[in-house]
C-alpha cells in the first residue's frame, strides 16, 4: 500500500513554518511549504472561528496542490478586551502592521489595566485535509497566561514578547524555545496532530 509522504504547511509566515517543521520532525512526512508554490494565492480568513479559518485554508491548499495539507489559525484572546484580538490577531493593527505595531496597540489598550485583570490565552486550531479536500481533521490547543506590561525578549514571533504563560515569570519571548515548544498552544495542538499523521502513515 502506498503511504502518503508529503505534507504541505499552509503558511508564508517564516516563523510559523520553522516552528511547524520542528513539531513534525519526528513524523515520517516530507514537509513542504508555500515557498514551493509561489503562484498559490494567500487564502482570506473569512471564518468566524479559529477552526473555521484553519479548515478553510487546509481544504483549499489540498485541492490546489493534490497533497495532504495542514493549516492553522492561532490568536490571542485577552479577557479585559472581551476576547480581542481573537481571530483578528494578525490584523489587529492593520493588514500590513508589524508584530511590534500589533504589540504596541495591545499594550496601549491595556495601559490602565492592573495585573489581576490581564488574563489571556493563546488558542490554536490545526486543520489537516487529504488531497482533494474531501475531509478536514481538526485539533485544538490552548495556553493560558497573562499579558506583561512591556515587551520582553526576542525569541519567538507575534505576541510572544508580551505573553507570560501560567507557571512562569518570563514571556514566551524570553523563555527557552524548547520550553515553549512543550507548553505552547501550538505544541498542544500539534501533539494531537502528529499522532494523527503517524496513524495515517501506518494505515
Amino acid at each position: 500500500m502506498n503511504h502518503p509522504t508529503t505534507l504541505l504547511i499552509g503558511t508564508r509566515n517564516a516563523g510559523k513554518a520553522r516552528e511547524f517543521s520542528e513539531f513534525l520532525k519526528e513524523t515520517a512526512w516530507r514537509i513542504s511549504t508555500l515557498a514551493e508554490f509561489p503562484s498559490l494565492p494567500l487564502i482570506a480568513e473569512t471564518g468566524q472561528t479559529f477552526a473555521e479559518n484553519a479548515a478553510l485554508k487546509a481544504r483549499r491548499y489540498a485541492l490546489a496542490t493534490g497533497s495532504w495539507a495542514l493549516a492553522d489559525d492561532s490568536g490571542l484572546e485577552v479577557e479585559a478586551l472581551g476576547g480581542a484580538p481573537g481571530i483578528l490577531s494578525a490584523r489587529y493593527a492593520g493588514e500590513q502592521a508589524s508584530d511590534e505595531e500589533r504589540i504596541a496597540k495591545l499594550l496601549a489598550e491595556l495601559r490602565d489595566v492592573g495585573d489581576h485583570q490581564r488574563r489571556a490565552r493563546f488558542v490554536c486550531a490545526i486543520a489537516i485535509a487529504p488531497p482533494l479536500g474531501t475531509a478536514v481533521y481538526l485539533f485544538h490547543g490552548v495556553c493560558a497566561g497573562r499579558i506583561a506590561h512591556e515587551a520582553r525578549g526576542s525569541n519567538g514571533f507575534g505576541y510572544d514578547p508580551i505573553f507570560i504563560p501560567d507557571g512562569y515569570e518570563q514571556t514566551f519571548g524570553e523563555l527557552d524555545q524548547q520550553i515553549k515548544r512543550t507548553i505552547s498552544h501550538r505544541a498542544r495542538a500539534f501533539r494531537q496532530a502528529s499522532l494523527f499523521l503517524r496513524q495515517i502513515q501506518r494505515a
